[in-house]
C-alpha cells in the first residue's frame, strides 16, 4: 500500500526535526568538549609559564627555522637581552665561547665570566626544539679546587722524598763548583767540571719548574691551533734526538686543516715528554711512531715505541707525581701530562706488555 503524499511529507519533517535534534545536542556537546579542552590547555599554558618563570636554569624554545619563541626569565636575565624572535644560531656564535670541557660554554655576565651547561631536546612533532641552559661556574670553580687540592695533597705526601731530590742535585752541583777554585786544575778540567755543574743545576731547575706547573695544574692559554702543524713541529724536535741514538722516527697526521683550541704550549710540552721518554726508553735500533688522528669529538694522538714495555704493576703507577723509574727523572711529566690532557676535556692512557712495546694516546676534546 502507498502511503499518501501528506503522510511522506510529516514523516519527512519528523526524521528532519530528529536529525536537527541529534545535532543540536551534538553541537552542544562539542561546544562543551572544546570549552573543556581550552580551559585545560589554559591551564597547562598558565602551569607552564609559571614553572619557566621558577625555575633556575635558562630554556629556550626554538620553532623549526631555530628562531626563539619563547624564552624564561633565568636565560633573558643571564645574558641581559630579551630573546624573542631572536636566531638562536647566530646569537650562541655572538655570545657563546667553547671551552676545554665538551658541553660547557662561557659567556661575559656584568663584566666576569660564567660557565653554562647546554642541552638540545628535539620536540615530538618535529617542528623546532627545546634548549635548557645550567649555570655551572660555581661547579666548575669547585672543581678547579679540588683539583688544586688533590695536587697539594699529593705534594705534601712527597714532601721528604722531593727534598732528596733536590739535595741530591744541588750537593753534586756544589761539589762540581768547589772544585773549579783549585788553581792546579788545567783548562780542560775547569771546562769538563763546569759542564758537570751545569748539568746539575740545569736538572735542578727543571725539577723546580715541573712542580710548579704540577702545583699549579691549569692551562691559561686559549688559543686555535692545527694539529697537524704542531705534530709536523714536534716531529723535528724530536728527530735528531732519535737519529742520535740510531733510532727509526716517523710521524703522521691524518687531521688536514683540523685546528683545536686549547693551550698550545701546555699540549706541546705534554706531548714533548711523551716522546723524549720513547727516545730514552730505547736502544739503538729501536723505532718511535708519532701519529695524530681524528676521534669522533676528540683528537687523539699516539706515541707508540717497539721497546721492553712496562711491566703491570708499574703501569698503574706511572702518573703519580714523583714517582719515576729513571734515575734523573723528576717523576712529574706524566702527571703533569695527564693534567694536561684532562683541563683540555680529554685524558692520557697507556697500552704496554713487556717485550712488545708501549703506546701513550693523549686525547684532547675539539670542543664546539
Amino acid at each position: 500500500m502507498t502511503l499518501p503524499a501528506a503522510a511522506d511529507e510529516r514523516l519527512d519533517a519528523r526524521q528532519l526535526a530528529e536529525a536537527f535534534r541529534q545535532f543540536s545536542e551534538a553541537s552542544e556537546a562539542l561546544t562543551g568538549a572544546y570549552a573543556g579542552l581550552q580551559t585545560q590547555v589554559s591551564q597547562l599554558t598558565e602551569r607552564l609559564s609559571v614553572l619557566m618563570g621558577a625555575l633556575p636554569a635558562g630554556v629556550v624554545v626554538l620553532d623549526r627555522d631555530g628562531r626563539v619563541v619563547q624564552a624564561n626569565r633565568a636565560v633573558e636575565a643571564m645574558f641581559e637581552a630579551a630573546l624573542a624572535g631572536v636566531d638562536w644560531a647566530d646569537f650562541c656564535a655572538a655570545r657563546l665561547a667553547a671551552t676545554e670541557t665538551p658541553g660547557e660554554w662561557q659567556f661575559e655576565m656584568q663584566g666576569a665570566l660564567r660557565r653554562v651547561s647546554r642541552v638540545d631536546a628535539p620536540l615530538e612533532s618535529g617542528e623546532g626544539r627545546i634548549v635548557l641552559l645550567s649555570d655551572v661556574t660555581e661547579a666548575h670553580q669547585m672543581r678547579l679546587a679540588a683539583e688544586r687540592n688533590e695536587r697539594l695533597a699529593a705534594m705534601g705526601e712527597m714532601v721528604a722524598g722531593l727534598a732528596h731530590q733536590l739535595r741530591t742535585p744541588l750537593a753534586a752541583a756544589l761539589l762540581y763548583t768547589a772544585n773549579l777554585v783549585q788553581q792546579e786544575m788545567g783548562p780542560a778540567d775547569r771546562e769538563r767540571i763546569g759542564n758537570r755543574a751545569m748539568e746539575r743545576l740545569r736538572h735542578l731547575e727543571k725539577l723546580i719548574r715541573d712542580m710548579l706547573l704540577f702545583a699549579r695544574g691549569e692551562t691559561l692559554g686559549r688559543e686555535p691551533f692545527g694539529i697537524c702543524e704542531l705534530v709536523a713541529e714536534l716531529a723535528q724536535t724530536v728527530e735528531p734526538l732519535s737519529r742520535a741514538k740510531g733510532i727509526a722516527f716517523s710521524a703522521d697526521c691524518d687531521c688536514g686543516d683540523t685546528r683545536v683550541v686549547g693551550d698550545r704550549k701546555a699540549v706541546a710540552g705534554a706531548l714533548t715528554n711523551l716522546l723524549e721518554n720513547a727516545v730514552q726508553a730505547l736502544d739503538a735500533g729501536g723505532t718511535i711512531h708519532f701519529d695524530a688522528s681524528l676521534d669522533g669529538p676528540l683528537a687523539r694522538f699516539a706515541v707508540s715505541d717497539n721497546g721492553r714495555g712496562i711491566e703491570p704493576a708499574l703501569q698503574s703507577r706511572l702518573f703519580e707525581p714523583f714517582f719515576t723509574t729513571r734515575h734523573d727523572g723528576t717523576g712529574l711529566g706524566l702527571a703533569i701530562a695527564r693534567g694536561v690532557a684532562r683541563a683540555h676535556g680529554g685524558d692520557i692512557r697507556i697500552d704496554s706488555e713487556p717485550g712488545r712495546g708501549t703506546t701513550f694516546t693523549l686525547t684532547l676534546a675539539m670542543g664546539a
